[in-house]
């Protein structure tokens, strides 16, 4: 498996458990590619944060948004 890069672990430090469980495959996938970055939005309610592979950013950046 691939080491995430540098900005992809300074996001997860200060994430809580459910978040890092939530958005690290998402990461982990990103890093094995090396091809596109992550969006990561937070959904009111039960659903809470989802990431996915975003093909309009660049590899190791982060775009967070509200869903």
């Amino acid at each position: 498996m691939s080491q995430l890069p540098a900005t992809y672990q300074e996001y997860l430090a200060d994430k809580s458990e459910r978040i890092v469980n939530a958005v690290r495959p998402v990461l982990q996938q990103s890093a094995a590619d090396q091809l596109h970055g992550v969006r990561i939005t937070y959904n009111i309610g039960s659903t809470g944060h989802q990431a996915h592979i975003d093909e309009s950013i660049p590899y190791g950046v982060i775009v967070e948004d509200i869903d």
